[in-house]
């Protein structure tokens, strides 16, 4: 069964993270290097089915666009360029970083950890998956 992939897009990492085959649970698969991302979603892509690609767009609290909004929608112009056949799907990532900062304090994880930038990237976009399955599966 294909699974769904959501991308946090930044300048430098780009979080990843992806669902079981029966798109119940969200899982980080890890981050990669942002101009690394077009040639790993190729392997990616395949070695899994995957039927949806969620990308997180920044927006400030009104809703406009804040000075990332237009690299994720360059992101978004290279990955329907490179992939037109999938399925690409834009998602509030507003309070995913802040999300991610408390699950890491939740957790346990500490200072140290919690600073590991590639790390709050994998787990905001785990919380951005996640929010989408439970918006979707009721």
């Amino acid at each position: 069964m294909p699974r769904i992939l959501a991308i946090d897009y930044g300048k430098k990492r780009t979080g990843l993270a992806v669902t079981d085959p029966l798109k119940i649970i969200a899982t980080g698969l890890g981050t990669v290097l942002s101009h690394e991302l077009i040639p790993y979603l190729r392997k990616y892509f395949a070695a899994e089915p995957v039927e949806l690609v969620l990308i997180g767009l920044p927006r400030n609290l009104d809703g406009s666009a804040t000075d990332a909004t237009a690299l994720v929608e360059e992101c978004i112009r290279i990955l329907t360029k490179n992939f037109p056949g999938m399925p690409l799907k834009k998602v509030d990532e507003r309070f995913t970083s802040k999300m991610a900062a408390r699950s890491m304090i939740d957790s346990g994880l500490k200072k140290k950890d919690r600073q590991n930038k590639g790390l709050v990237d994998e787990i905001s976009a785990t919380i951005m998956l996640q929010e989408y399955l439970h918006h979707h599966n009721g």
